[in-house]
């Protein structure tokens, strides 16, 4: 089953323009994601929208944040792309007059309005800072074990 990892791939975007001091072009974005520069753009253009990046043309334009990192949560993001489906999972609609079926889907859909709710919970809690301090502590605990690879 394919996932959606849209959300993963904005996030990683996103904390390689942390990285930097500079704004980031979209080629400079996609080489990061190994995907195509378009890509990129209609992806950014949803954040720009949403008032988390804004974008710089010619020379030394580019990508960067519009808000501090502090300020721009998960949800942010989700919400700016479209709130992509967060389950493969879901109700049947084979049978729908089918008593089976309905009990089955109603504990399937209330246990699922629970796990949204608890994620999108986190994803309000968690920000880019947040994200950001995370990267920069695995990098230290990396470096503090150079042997393993």
């Amino acid at each position: 089953m394919k996932r959606n990892s849209r959300l993963s791939a904005v996030l990683h975007a996103l904390m390689h323009m942390a990285e930097r001091d500079r704004p980031m072009t979209s080629d400079e974005l996609a080489h990061c994601l190994d995907t195509n520069a378009v890509v990129v753009r209609r992806t950014m253009a949803g954040l720009r929208d949403a008032g988390i990046v804004a974008s710089g043309r010619g020379h030394g334009g580019g990508w960067q944040f519009a808000r501090p990192l502090d300020d721009i949560s998960l949800f942010d993001i989700y919400n700016a792309l479209g709130e992509p489906i967060l389950f493969q999972i879901g109700p049947a609609t084979e049978m729908p007059g089918c008593a089976v079926e309905r009990s089955v889907n109603a504990v399937i859909g209330e246990a699922l309005k629970d796990a949204e709710a608890m994620l999108m919970a986190r994803f309000r809690q968690k920000t880019l800072a947040d994200l950001a301090a995370d990267f920069h502590l695995a990098v230290l605990a990396k470096a503090a074990r150079p042997d393993t690879g």
